[in-house]
């Protein structure tokens, strides 16, 4: 959602109006599913996709008559041969998608924007609501905050997480996590990381690189990177501090300083926690810590080698192995060794 309230911002100043369209429900085989989102002007597309084929090229269609009509729409396209409302895709699943006109002049969607944007920034919780049935749209924060139209606040505890439709007796919600809270923590800023940092921060993954060497700590090596710290691994509890929304990824220069970071990081609530390198090494590494008094619950936390196991050699495929496992953990589909 960032990229597409920070063009809808941008929209609002130049005065032009845009409708948002969003797959709120998808089943079966689909090229998008709920979550996808794209802005359309009269124009046309300006910003995202909900999966192109048919289904956009039709969703464009009635956008552009959204735009017309100044209203609201939620339609079902069914991908299946041979149904009444069969476009031409054999997918085989229904995709439910959302149009909301909105008006440059919307004083409350520009406040949802540029709060989420307040969020992002933070690296803080929120939340999108949308009641579909009415045409309201809501985003709360994690301290209880709203902002935008009358949503009871209600309707989030019964979400359990994720993106999807909750039906209630006074109507049916969307509810999307706009911002996750959390970071990556990337010690080390060496060949993988300059290539790890780009790739995560196209994905929307906010980095820190954490670094012992003053010519490492150099933005420019590392494009999309929100911080860069130069730190002393002697004392790193006193310099960084993890939470449990956070990742840790462990690439230093070498055995020892990858041994000091990881003692430093399995006793912090990090939600995951990955360290390059070898099987021999990482066997290495974690008798040394074991000697240490380390336990074998708080080593097996950490995932070693690192990233998903796809055959990765140089720093540009080992970077898309680790953005791969961060995208599973993120959206939950990677099961953590130690869970």
């Amino acid at each position: 959602m960032k990229e597409i309230f920070t063009t809808l911002l941008a929209l609002m100043e130049r005065g032009t109006d845009a409708v948002l369209v969003s797959i709120v429900a998808s089943s079966g085989s689909v090229p998008r599913g709920a979550g996808a989102h794209m802005l359309v002007t009269d124009s046309g597309l300006v910003c995202g996709t909900i999966g192109g084929g048919a289904v956009e090229y039709r969703a464009l269609e009635m956008a552009a008559q959204i735009l017309e009509e100044k209203s609201f729409f939620v339609w079902m396209f069914t991908l299946r041969k041979k149904e009444v409302q069969d476009i031409g895709m054999i997918c085989g699943g229904d995709v439910t998608v959302y149009f909301r006109y909105i008006g440059a002049g919307d004083k409350r969607v520009r406040e949802i924007a540029e709060q989420t944007a307040v969020c992002d920034r933070a690296g803080k919780d929120c939340w999108l609501v949308w009641d579909i049935t009415c045409d309201s749209l809501a985003l709360f924060t994690k301290s209880g905050s709203r902002y935008g139209d009358e949503i009871s606040p209600e309707i989030l505890t019964r979400y359990k997480g994720g993106t999807g439709i909750i039906e209630t007796e006074s109507g049916r919600y969307f509810i999307e996590q706009a911002v996750q809270a959390g970071r990556v923590y990337i010690f080390g800023g060496g060949h993988v990381a300059q290539k790890l940092v780009p790739a995560l921060s196209a994905i929307h993954f906010r980095c820190v690189v954490l670094e012992d060497r003053e010519e490492f700590c150099k933005p420019e090596l590392f494009p999309g990177v929100e911080e860069v710290r130069l730190i002393s691994l002697e004392h790193i509890d006193e310099q960084v501090e993890i939470t449990d929304c956070d990742y840790v990824c462990i690439m230093t220069r070498g055995h020892k300083d990858d041994m000091a970071v990881q003692a430093f990081a399995v006793r912090t609530p990090a939600r995951y926690i990955g360290v390059i390198g070898s099987q021999r090494k990482a066997a290495a590494v974690r008798a040394a810590l074991q000697e240490q008094g380390f336990t074998d619950s708080e080593l097996g936390r950490v995932i070693t080698p690192i990233g998903l196991d796809i055959g990765a050699e140089t720093p540009e495929e080992i970077a898309v192995s680790i953005a791969a496992q961060l995208i599973g953990v993120r959206a939950g589909t990677f099961k953590l060794y130690y869970s």
